[in-house]
């Protein structure tokens, strides 16, 4: 991950005083921030496609999350983007992705910032 991306997350959450957990979901999402399907101009997070991020002792991260359709012709290059950055943070020791299709997506997962860039708003 981005140093300085790194950096910025640990200000943050140290000015908080929050804990080290904490601060990797934040590194985790901001993460998922930067991957994009490549048909659409919205993250994958926003997009809603992040069902489910669990980090368990050990810098164990598993993410479950879905596409836009199950035959998406992205599917490969989109999870394997979400594995490389994930094994990028600093802490993670391990990282699985997880694709599921129930709940089936919708575009009423997105968040509202999506909507606007993609003018459903």
């Amino acid at each position: 991950m981005d140093e300085q991306l790194n950096k910025e997350v640990d200000s943050q959450f140290e000015k908080k005083g929050e804990n080290e957990f904490l601060r990797m979901e934040e590194r985790i999402v901001s993460v998922l921030k930067t991957v994009y399907d490549p048909e659409i101009p919205v993250n994958i997070y926003d997009l809603g496609l992040i069902y489910k991020i669990d980090v368990a002792e050990g810098g164990i991260v598993t993410v479950d999350m879905t596409l836009t359709a199950p035959n998406c012709p992205a599917a490969d290059f989109i999870v394997e983007d979400v594995q490389m950055k994930l094994n990028g943070i600093e802490g993670v020791k391990e990282s699985h992705v997880n694709v599921v299709f129930e709940p089936e997506w919708t575009k009423e997962m997105m968040s509202e910032e999506a909507m606007l860039e993609l003018g459903l708003l």
